[in-house]
């Protein structure tokens, strides 16, 4: 009897930090696409963000290791941070086949945004011929036409998915900027993030506390 090859799912980011966003897109693309276990992959150096501050390597990887304890499902790589240089997924890809394996398929989890700038990325024809990309809808983001993006990307077409996900509109900048100004993370990533957050002090380099005066008050008729 011919058994199915195996496909593991796999999420890049630099995850500054990681949040319920995150968790949420990869644990439905399990259950939707039947995905063995999703790789969650911080990303070594950024080419997106060169020159912007990003945590160090060793914070965002033990909070992605704090983010997805607990769950079978979700499994960490080193793939990425365990090099130097820039990092294209055209180039992480082949690194990923060699740690789950060459039989096993691999696809690759993004964001609807990422989806919308596909043919700015390193050999973006190549890299679907080495993977499938799943995108995540996002609320309040208009989805990606793929007959438009098929023209701009040969084959995207039939080597994209658009997988419908629920509503967590949470996005690493606002978080950190969030901690920045002194208000609260609770319930947008995992305790155990915003304990190693607080913890660490991360991203209050800059701390401009909310004073109360600065919160307009509260209209009688808005209730």
């Amino acid at each position: 009897m011919d058994v199915a090859p195996r496909v593991v799912g796999a999420i890049g980011g630099t995850f500054d930090p990681p949040h319920y966003g995150h968790l949420v897109g990869a644990q439905e693309a399990c259950a939707l696409l039947g995905l063995d276990h999703v790789l969650f992959v911080p990303t070594g150096q950024p080419p997106h963000k060169l020159g912007e501050p990003v945590s160090s390597t060793e914070d965002r990887v033990h909070m992605t290791e704090l983010a997805i304890e607990g769950n079978p499902l979700f499994r960490l790589s080193r793939a990425d941070v365990n090099r130097r240089g820039p990092s294209y997924t055209v180039q992480l890809i082949p690194r990923l086949r060699n740690e789950v394996g060459a039989g096993t398929e691999i696809v690759f989890l993004i964001g609807m945004d990422s989806l919308r700038d596909l043919a700015s990325w390193r050999e973006p024809t190549a890299l679907l011929e080495q993977c499938r990309l799943v995108a995540f809808s996002r609320p309040n983001y208009p989805p990606v036409d793929l007959d438009e993006l098929d023209r701009a990307v040969p084959g995207a077409r039939d080597r994209v998915v658009i997988l419908r996900t629920p509503g967590v509109d949470i996005s690493s900048t606002e978080l950190r900027g969030r901690v920045t100004r002194h208000q609260p993370i609770r319930y947008l990533v995992p305790p155990s993030v915003e304990s190693y957050i607080r913890q660490h002090e991360l991203y209050l380099s800059t701390p401009t506390p909310t004073r109360r005066s600065e919160i307009p008050p509260l209209k009688a008729d808005a209730f």
